[in-house]
């Protein structure tokens, strides 16, 4: 299928495009800048551009741009944009997929384990309340702008991602350095919970 991909270019973004063209799935690219080819569709988030023609001839999307929420202190004012990356951007691209003639069959949007705020080892699940901290209300307001596109009848996943570790990046990156530096120690119990989310990603375009 023709998978339409924001985000592409992030830590996982970048997994999963190389695993859908693997599987011989057409990948093209959301980007912001002037596409560099005719696998790339240009948007703009802040100024809410995107042209019909950036979502024709689309069977999925995979939407998982937004401000990096690792790098830089959470002041206000990037909260600010932690929050308005997300519900901006879905809102626009939920809207745009809802105008199609023709709509995507699927749109996964990322979301974040954040939804449900701090509950200790309590087993959630979709239908478990949302908490009520500042990356609970984001998620809220994040998952809220894909509706448009669900209802239009496009089946839309919220992905409620949680900490993403990899040898390219993210939260393992950071969290090396004590250990490289000889004072790194045990980090939770050995019993969390692991899945591969580029896999799950593939499973829920597919399922």
């Amino acid at each position: 299928m023709t998978v339409l991909v924001s985000g592409s270019t992030g830590l996982v973004g970048s997994s999963l495009v190389p695993r859908l063209e693997a599987s011989g799935h057409r990948v093209l690219r959301l980007v912001r800048g002037s596409p560099k080819d005719d696998m790339e569709r240009r948007w703009d988030p802040e100024t809410g551009e995107l042209a019909p023609a950036a979502l024709e001839d689309v069977q999925a999307v995979v939407h998982l741009a937004g401000e990096n929420i690792a790098s830089g202190r959470w002041n206000e004012a990037k909260k600010s944009r932690i929050r308005s990356s997300r519900e901006d951007g879905t809102r626009l691209l939920a809207r745009g997929l809802a105008a199609l003639q023709t709509p995507p069959g699927v749109l996964i949007s990322a979301s974040a384990i954040g939804y449900y705020g701090s509950r200790g080892d309590e087993i959630l699940d979709e239908k478990s309340p949302p908490g009520a901290d500042f990356l609970a209300e984001t998620c809220i307001a994040w998952e809220n702008a894909a509706r448009p596109a669900a209802d239009a009848g496009v089946r839309t996943v919220y992905l409620r991602i949680g900490i993403v570790l990899s040898a390219d990046g993210g939260a393992l990156a950071k969290m090396l350095f004590p250990f490289k530096m000889g004072v790194g120690g045990v980090i939770g119990g050995g019993d969390q919970y692991m899945s591969d989310l580029v896999g799950f990603i593939v499973h829920a375009l597919n399922t």
